[in-house]
């Protein structure tokens, strides 16, 4: 949590802010801090910084604010203009003479010159930037989630510009703020130049260039549109047919999604072609094992249909399973690559292949063993069961790319931390959605964490499985606070999964990946 107790403070003299800027910017040139950076680890550094520098504290949230800007300063400035937002607060107009009116966004400028807002704004907009005069960091995130933009310039209070640390550290959304020269909510003031400056700054650097995970997800989207996957399936027999209906039907596109992300993050030699072939072999895959997976866990429906083995019975529904794996490796195959990268991905996706298979065989016992096993075995089983299939999704994405060995076997970390938070949420969401007529296997996780209690006590949940209803369980749940419990379980894989990030050297994935982790959890 944030001091609130603290003074938040903006040096008043144009000289005294240049020699904090520039001893700022040495600092993070000298040190490689790489974004994003939670607010923590800026107000430690920002400390350091003034100690080097042989000044005291008064300054410190200012501080913090340039050092936010540095670590950002190069990914914003390979942001071309027209993928930028400025966002001016509405408290810069002039409160008695604004003829400006309010929309549910926030100021619409009237150009009446009455104050500087119309002159910035023709500014930027003469640029190419997205402009907004509002309030908050909400909106800015939402457009850079919906994908309209890359990076934001932002002017505001000090206080506002503290608050925003966090949720824009967790959304990656590159960013520089400059604070108001005095707090208040009307005829406040900003240092023009300075804004000017941080506007016009531009350094193509595709290195540096963010990648919107938004226009991404549009164009993996695509792939899966008819047109695209009539290429890969061309309608020849009824099971090819099927086979590309399951292609068609709806879902996330998460792995293909991970891996476009990663090929696009390491690639220096970009190909179109080999791009969308990852996207749809990944696909294969995936939906392969949702077949059977659906066949061994007696589902119903998946996104709303009856499953495969409902429509077309399981002999058909196996066989399309079947398929699609061998379509999976028959595209592979078909990747106009270097060899050694071709037999790379395909030890990784064989290897993946068994390993998803020991944790599904693993989870479909564990029905009649969850009184024996621990959570550290339920632990392994996801990441075996679930971490595998995103394993696979990021690393053959990076081995295409030409990843160095070293960012592999982060994203192999990742990849294992993410498919147990991954489960553990998922565990938690179906015990919250409190249906007495569900199954007690549905949430596994939490089911292992009550075992854990009860053997403490000299018990098994084994005697509440054979003569308890689910109504029952979910009592014994709520007394050990086994909802509680879980939830700092997945707090800490969580944790893992950013400091796995936190060392990748790619900024393009280090920020990708933030930003799927800040739409996947949100804590």
């Amino acid at each position: 949590m944030f001091e609130t107790k603290r003074i938040l403070k903006v040096p008043k003299d144009k000289e005294s802010r240049k020699i904090l800027r520039a001893g700022v910017r040495m600092f993070a040139s000298k040190n490689k801090i790489l974004p994003p950076l939670e607010f923590k680890s800026l107000e430690s550094q920002a400390k350091r910084l003034l100690a080097n520098l042989g000044l005291g504290t008064e300054f410190l949230d200012f501080t913090i604010v340039l050092l936010g800007n540095e670590i950002w300063r190069g990914t914003v400035a390979a942001t071309p203009f027209n993928r930028r937002l400025l966002l001016l607060p509405q408290c810069l107009r002039n409160n008695l003479n604004c003829k400006g009116v309010f929309d549910n966004l926030g100021l619409v400028c009237a150009g009446c010159k009455s104050c500087q807002i119309d002159r910035v704004l023709s500014f930027a907009e003469k640029l190419g930037y997205t402009t907004l005069v509002a309030e908050g960091t909400t909106v800015a995130i939402g457009l850079v989630e919906e994908g309209s933009i890359d990076a934001v310039i932002g002017v505001s209070c000090m206080p506002v510009l503290q608050q925003s640390f966090e949720p824009v550290a967790r959304a990656a959304i590159p960013a520089i703020g400059l604070p108001l020269m005095n707090d208040g909510c009307e005829n406040t003031n900003v240092d023009y130049g300075w804004l000017y400056e941080e506007m016009r700054q531009y350094h193509q650097n595709n290195e540096l260039q963010p990648l919107s995970v938004s226009l991404l997800r549009n164009k993996v989207r695509h792939y899966f549109s008819e047109t695209v996957l009539a290429r890969f399936f061309p309608y020849k027999d009824e099971t090819e047919k099927l086979a590309l209906k399951m292609m068609a039907m709806d879902g996330q596109r998460m792995r293909p999604l991970l891996s476009v992300l990663a090929y696009q993050s390491y690639s220096k030699n970009f190909s179109e072609k080999i791009q969308s072939a990852l996207a749809i072999l990944i696909e294969c895959f995936h939906k392969a094992s949702l077949i059977h997976d659906d066949i061994e866990d007696e589902e119903d429906y998946r996104y709303g249909q009856p499953t495969l083995h409902k429509s077309s019975g399981i002999p058909l529904a196996i066989n399309i399973g079947d398929y699609l794996i061998g379509k999976g490796y028959q595209c592979l195959s078909s990747l106009p690559v270097d060899p050694v990268e071709l037999a790379e991905c395909f030890r990784v996706v064989s290897s993946s292949h068994v390993n998803l298979s020991k944790g599904q065989g693993a989870d479909i016992l564990l029905n009649r063993e969850i009184a024996e096993k621990t959570v550290d075995d339920v632990v392994q089983i996801f990441m075996q069961k679930t971490g595998e299939a995103v394993k696979v999704a990021l690393l053959m994405g990076a081995i295409l790319g030409g990843a160095p060995p070293s960012e592999i076997e982060h994203l192999k970390a990742f990849s294992d931390w993410f498919g147990v938070a991954y489960q553990v949420r998922d565990d938690l969401n179906e015990f919250r959605e409190e249906d007495i007529r569900g199954d007690a296997f549905d949430f596994p996780f939490l089911l292992v964490l009550l075992n854990r209690e009860f053997k403490r006590e000299g018990h098994s949940i084994a005697e509440i499985l054979q003569r308890g209803t689910i109504k029952l369980l979910r009592e014994y749940l709520q007394e050990f606070n086994i909802e509680g419990k879980a939830t700092k379980y997945l707090q800490e894989y969580v944790g893992k999964c950013y400091s796995e990030l936190d060392k990748l050297q790619n900024l393009k994935l280090r920020l990708s990946l933030y930003n799927v982790m800040g739409k996947v959890f949100k804590l």
